[in-house]
C-alpha cells in the first residue's frame, strides 16, 4: 500500500542538501547537551514536584522520577542510534518515515505537534504567572484582565512566545548562546535548592517514605488512571501504585532529550555530538530531579505541598522568603528555555513534513541569512501565542505525556525494524542488547501510557482522528514520496 512506503535514508539526507531547505549546521555537542537540560529542567521541576508528591506519592514521588528516567534512558539508547544514523530535522517522524512508512510518520508528527504545541502554551502560562508573582512582590500589580488565571488574555504569556520566535528566527546559534545563559542561570538556583534546602530537612517529614494506598477524589472516574479501570482496580493514590501513576505525570518533566534530535540536521559532527547531548542531558537532568524530590519533600509534610510553586514556598514555609525569590528568578529563566526549545523541535518537526509535502511545502522554505525555517517558526510562534494567552493554566500535561511516550514506542519499534532492513548502513552509535532493549522500551512506555487517566487517552484519540482526516484530505494527495521513484532498499 503506498501509506506505507517508506522514503529511503539516503533520500531523506539528499533532501537535506536542497538550497531553498538546507538548514545552518552550527550546533555542537555541548550545544544540544544544553538544549536538552534547558528544556528538561522547568516545569517538572519547578510545578509538578509539589502536585505529584502531594497527590500522588509522598515522599516517594523520588523514585518515581527515577522510574520516568529509566524508562527515558531506554528510549534514549534508540533514538541517539537513530539520530546519528539519520541525522535529519524531524525526530521520530522522520525515523517512522524510515522504517514503518508514511501513514505512520504522519501519525507520529502530528503527535508531535500536538505534544509540543501545547507543551509551549501551558508552560508560558505558567512563565507569566511566575512573572506576574514575582512583579508583586516588587511592588508592581499587574491588570487581571492582561494576567494572572482569570486574565481575558494572558498578555505575558503571549508577548513571551512571541519575543522567543523572533530570537528562533535569528538563527539556531543566536538561539543556543541565549539558551546557555538562561540555563546557567536555572542550574545555580536549582543547585542552590539542593544545597541550602539540606540545611533544613526534617527527618520525619521522610516517614512513612511510601504512604500507604488509599482511595481519593483524585484519581476517580475519567481522572482514574486507564490500567487501573481495566483491570477493576479500585483507584488509589499513593503505595506502589500511586509511585507509577506519579511517574507518569511526572514523565513530563523529561520532554526534553527527544527534542535534541530535531536538531540533527544543523548539528557540525551529528554522529559524534547527538549521542552524547541527548544521553548526557538526560543523565544530569535525572540527578538533579531526585536530589530535588527529595530535598523538597524533607523541608515540608508532602501533604502540606504547594502545587503551583512547591519549591519557593517550601522555603517560605521554613522562613527563607530570600531563597524563594531566587527560585522565582530561576523558574522564569527555567520556564523560558523550555518554551523556546519546544518551539524549536515543533518548528522542525513541521518543516521536515512540509519538506516531504505532507504540509503546504512554501512552509519549509529557510531564510537566505539566518538559515533557519522562519514561515514555519513565525506561523507556530503566533499560534502557541494565542494558545497562551486565551487557554487557562490547565493540568494538560498528560496530554502531551501521552504524545511523547507513543513516539517512543515508534522510535523503539524502528531501531529494530531498521537493523533488520539496512544492516549496511554505518552506525556511529549502536544501541546495546537489541532486540532487548527496545523491546524493554516499548513495554515500559506501555505501562506508563496505560498509568495515564482515562479522559488523557480520550482526548489523544480525538486529536489523532482530526490528524487522519488532515492526512487523507491533504497530506497523501500531496505526498512527494507517492509522486516519485525512490530507492528501493
Amino acid at each position: 500500500m503506498e501509506v506505507f512506503r517508506v522514503k529511503s535514508i539516503e533520500q531523506s539526507i539528499q533532501d537535506t542538501e536542497e538550497p531553498e531547505h538546507r538548514l545552518r549546521k552550527d550546533l555542537s555537542a555541548l550545544d544540544l547537551t544544553v538544549f536538552g537540560i534547558g528544556v528538561i529542567v522547568g516545569t517538572g521541576i519547578f510545578v509538578l514536584t509539589g502536585r505529584v508528591a502531594r497527590d500522588l506519592a509522598g515522599p516517594a514521588v523520588a523514585l518515581s522520577f527515577v522510574a520516568a528516567g529509566i524508562v527515558c534512558a531506554l528510549a534514549a539508547l534508540c533514538y541517539a542510534e537513530f539520530a546519528s544514523t539519520v541525522p535529519v530535522a524531524g525526530s521520530a517522524y522522520t525515523f517512522a518515515f524510515a522504517t514503518l512508512g508514511e501513514f505512520p510518520a504522519w501519525i507520529i508528527g502530528w503527535d508531535l505537534m500536538l505534544e509540543m504545541m501545547l507543551g509551549a502554551a501551558v508552560v508560558a502560562v505558567g512563565w507569566s504567572g511566575y512573572l506576574t508573582s514575582l512583579l508583586e512582590s516588587l511592588g508592581i500589580v499587574l491588570p487581571d484582565a492582561i494576567a494572572g488565571e482569570g486574565a481575558t488574555f494572558n498578555l505575558p504569556a503571549a508577548l513571551v512566545v512571541l519575543a522567543l520566535t523572533a530570537i528562533l528566527v535569528a538563527g539556531i546559534k543566536l538561539s543556543s548562546r541565549f539558551n546557555l545563559i538562561i540555563v546557567t542561570i536555572k542550574i545555580a538556583v536549582v543547585l542552590l535548592v539542593i544545597v541550602a534546602g539540606l540545611f533544613f530537612i526534617n527527618m520525619a517529614n521522610y516517614t512513612p517514605f511510601i504512604p500507604p494506598s488509599k482511595p481519593t477524589p483524585a484519581v476517580e472516574g475519567l481522572a482514574a488512571p486507564l490500567i487501573q479501570v481495566l483491570f477493576g482496580i479500585t483507584p488509589v493514590a499513593f503505595g506502589v501504585l500511586g509511585i507509577f501513576s506519579a511517574a507518569a505525570i511526572v514523565f513530563f518533566a523529561y520532554i526534553g532529550f527527544d527534542v535534541v534530535a530535531t536538531a540533527a540536521e544543523e548539528t557540525r559532527d551529528p554522529r559524534r555530538d547527538l549521542p552524547i547531548g541527548i544521553i548526557a542531558s538526560l543523565v544530569i537532568c535525572t540527578l538533579l530531579y531526585v536530589a530535588v524530590s527529595l530535598v523538597v519533600v524533607g523541608m515540608q509534610p508532602y501533604s502540606q505541598l504547594s502545587e503551583s510553586a512547591p519549591l519557593a514556598d517550601a522555603f517560605k514555609a521554613v522562613g527563607q522568603t530570600w531563597a524563594a525569590t531566587l527560585i522565582s528568578i530561576g523558574a522564569l529563566a527555567g520556564l523560558t528555555t523550555v518554551v523556546m526549545i519546544l518551539m524549536l523541535g515543533m518548528s522542525r518537526v513541521m518543516f521536515a513534513m512540509s519538506r516531504d509535502n505532507l504540509l503546504p511545502r512554501g512552509l519549509s522554505k529557510v531564510h537566505p541569512r539566518f538559515g533557519t525555517p522562519y514561515r514555519i517558526t513565525i506561523l507556530m510562534g503566533v499560534i502557541v501565542a494565542v494558545l497562551a494567552g486565551l487557554v487557562p493554566l490547565s493540568t494538560i500535561a498528560e496530554l502531551v505525556n501521552i504524545g511523547t511516550l507513543f513516539a517512543f514506542v515508534i522510535v523503539s519499534i524502528a531501531v529494530v525494524i531498521l537493523r533488520r532492513t539496512r544492516p549496511d548502513l554505518p552506525r556511529s552509535f549502536r544501541t546495546p542488547l537489541v532486540p532487548l532493549v527496545p523491546i524493554l522500551s516499548v513495554l515500559a512506555c506501555l505501562y506508563l501510557m496505560l498509568n495515564l487517566p482515562v479522559e488523557t487517552w480520550l482526548r489523544f484519540v480525538v486529536w489523532m482522528i482530526i490528524g487522519v482526516v488532515v492526512y487523507v484530505t491533504y497530506g497523501y494527495r500531496h505526498s512527494r514520496v507517492t509522486r516519485r521513484p525512490l530507492d528501493s532498499r
